[in-house]
């Protein structure tokens, strides 16, 4: 909750400013390495996801099954 009212309130220049601080502490040939370890993470995470709700899905499903069978 907080952090999407921070979130919010972010402007064009500090997204700027963050970025220049970013490639400042990293430099420019590390970005792209770092963006890839990010997307990396990002897409596990989808797929953990999914897997969770196809977990959570998966007992409702044959729970229907085996009311349709009786």
């Amino acid at each position: 909750m907080i952090l999407n009212g921070i979130l919010c309130n972010i402007g064009t220049q500090e997204v700027l400013i963050i970025l220049l601080v970013v490639l400042i502490l990293f430099g420019g040939k590390k970005i792209p390495e770092l963006m890839r370890g990010l997307g990396k993470g990002v897409k596990s995470f989808k797929q953990g996801m999914n897997e969770v709700e196809d977990e959570l899905k998966k007992p409702i499903e044959d729970l229907d099954k085996d009311k349709k069978d009786n």
